[in-house]
């Protein structure tokens, strides 16, 4: 049966395409390949997930982009660290999900970022 396998990337658009991959590069540590992008190892430890939410949802605010991008981290609080290094503080966080924990920036472009460090599997 013919399927979708997951999540091949994430696009986007952005007025400043060099203020962009600096920002992503030096505050996130992207590791930027001779074409631009990004290319990330298939994990293990958790999965990709494809969520629709409703037109009037808030959880995407303060950002006024009709998305959010979630980025899987492998220590949050190194990333958030570095983020806060270059100036760039968290708008939210959450630490007691069953999930994993979460915190939220604002890229550049007024996109937000949903970080996240799986939980530790008890398997």
């Amino acid at each position: 049966m013919a399927q979708v396998l997951g999540i091949g990337g994430i696009f986007f658009k952005t007025d400043n395409l060099e203020a962009t991959r600096d920002w992503y590069e030096r505050v996130l540590g992207f590791s930027l390949e001779d074409w631009g992008g990004a290319v990330f190892p298939a994990s293990a430890r958790a999965y990709q997930v494809w969520t629709p939410f409703e037109r009037d949802t808030d959880y995407f605010e303060p950002s006024s982009a009709p998305y959010m991008l979630n980025l899987m981290v492998d220590d949050l609080e190194a990333v958030l660290a570095r983020a806060e290094s270059e100036g760039v503080e968290a708008i939210g966080r959450q630490d007691d999900d069953t999930f994993g924990k979460f915190a939220w920036l604002i890229d550049p472009n007024g996109i937000k970022l949903e970080l996240w460090q799986p939980a530790v599997s008890s398997s």
